[in-house]
């Protein structure tokens, strides 16, 4: 059974460069290529199985894969726990904060480390930047349904057996192959679970336009202007892409266009307020420019705010 601690300690973070640094920092066997590796959990499980015991928090300059499933530990999507009696996928980019609370994860599944080196050049590295899953924070890994556990396991398993043959001149194009076609399974599953958690999403919709009803009624937009798309998910307790993927999955639009659709309906409310400006409603919105605001006014509705008043004024 392998154990995971929390590592936080001092607030301090190790950053490792290389992967053997974090083999060794993590107690596992040495990499067999100087910048992928995949570990099963069952072999990490002799080590440490994903962290270290020191306390403290790390990162690199890798890309981590991998899948698992829960002994003990909680995490939540809002106020919703979750089943781990089938696997969880986690994605993490370079630079990322590594961290376990206090869970305990089964000697089972797998583990990919790689340095984002390895992919540099490959059609795939520009098409793993599209991937939000990259940049999505813990409480929002992928669970996945025993079909896709399935699916997703052999694919780790083909990794696996590639990457442990004598290495000859296919062996990378192979491994990137067979990744390229996880992270396009991945994709899918998160699609999935948008949609199977829609009733959340939807609740998600209305938290989030509830945030820019508040913020705005505070009076923060004119002292503070537009609140950035990152500290709206703070308060959902969200990561800004996974708020971002949820919102388009849900509705079509991303938080930016949510952002941007309440500012112009607020706009059409205040500019039919009596005395109301086109400066005074832009300035209201937290715009420091009223030819910005008349811009994405613009955009949005097909007139200046000036021919709206005047088409939209009560007689």
């Amino acid at each position: 059974m392998a154990r995971a601690s929390n590592l936080e300690k001092d607030g301090m973070m190790q950053h490792f460069n290389t992967l053997r640094e974090i083999h060794e920092h993590l107690g596992w066997p040495p990499p067999l290529h100087p910048m992928f590796s995949i570990t099963p959990f069952g072999e990490a499980a002799e080590g440490r199985a994903g962290c270290s015991g020191t306390g403290s928090a790390i990162s690199g300059d890798c890309y981590l894969i991998s899948i698992k499933r829960l002994i003990r530990g909680e995490l939540y999507y809002g106020r919703t726990r979750y089943d781990f009696t089938h696997g969880t996928m986690k994605f993490m980019g370079p630079g990322q904060r590594l961290e376990w609370v206090d869970v305990e994860i089964e000697p089972w599944g797998y583990c990919i480390i790689m340095h984002k080196d390895y992919v540099r050049g490959y059609d795939i590295e520009s098409r793993i930047r599209k991937y939000g899953f990259f940049s999505y924070a813990t409480n929002e890994a992928l669970h996945l349904s025993p079909r896709e556990e399935e699916t997703a396991l052999s694919i780790f398993g083909a990794i696996e057996g590639e990457y442990r043959t004598n290495p000859d001149e296919f062996s990378k194009e192979i491994i990137l192959a067979h990744l390229d076609t996880l992270l396009k399974y991945a994709d899918r599953f998160y699609k999935r679970q948008f949609t199977d958690r829609k009733a959340l999403n939807s609740e998600l919709s209305e938290r989030f336009e509830t945030i820019l009803r508040e913020y705005f009624e505070s009076g923060r937009f004119a002292e503070d202007g537009t609140p950035g798309i990152e500290w709206i998910a703070d308060q959902l307790s969200l990561s800004p892409r996974y708020l971002s993927d949820t919102l388009k999955a849900e509705t079509g639009k991303t938080a930016k266009e949510h952002i941007h659709l309440f500012l112009i309906d607020t706009a059409k409310s205040l500019l039919l307020s009596p005395g109301m400006t086109v400066s005074e409603t832009a300035y209201r919105l937290g715009f420091e420019y009223p030819q910005y605001f008349s811009r994405l006014f613009r955009k949005k509705t097909g007139l200046s705010p000036r021919q709206y008043q005047t088409e939209n004024a009560v007689q």
